[in-house]
């Protein structure tokens, strides 16, 4: 079984695309627009037509993870609600690289910092409002 995480960013995925590329190394897999679609199967449930230009399928590569998006309706006030992406890094330099550049034109919600369970935690909302934890965890007792 897998969980893939499927973020929608009403309108902006084309620039967050960007971002985690540079951010965090992310690779682009799958890009599809809703104009590249068949004729008459590319609009959305409730029969609407969201711009052709706009993201209807993406899927970026980010270390072992396949995260998913779109723009969905365009609407652009996407909302990023009661869940965050945990991205653990294998050691506290690329941790502080990770967190400093996810962090640039966010929010830092609890700064990166050593805790009981890791040598680095910390936790930020990216400019898109994406909340994400970086850890380098403890090695676990025996």
């Amino acid at each position: 079984m897998l969980i893939q995480p499927y973020l929608f960013f009403d309108g902006r995925s084309e620039e967050a695309i960007a971002f985690y590329k540079e951010a965090i190394g992310a690779q682009v897999l799958v890009q599809m627009r809703f104009g590249d679609g068949p004729p008459g199967e590319s609009g959305c449930g409730d029969g609407s037509a969201p711009p052709p230009d706009k993201i209807m399928h993406a899927c970026l590569q980010i270390g072992d993870t396949q995260l998913m998006l779109s723009d969905g309706f365009s609407l652009g006030n996407a909302e990023f609600k009661g869940i965050t992406l945990s991205l653990t890094a294998p050691d506290d330099g690329e941790a502080r690289r990770l967190f400093d550049r996810l962090a640039a034109g966010g929010t830092i919600t609890q700064a990166l910092a050593p805790s009981f369970f890791a040598s680095s935690f910390g936790m930020l909302s990216d400019r898109f409002g994406v909340s994400w934890m970086v850890v380098v965890p403890l090695p676990m007792a025996a």
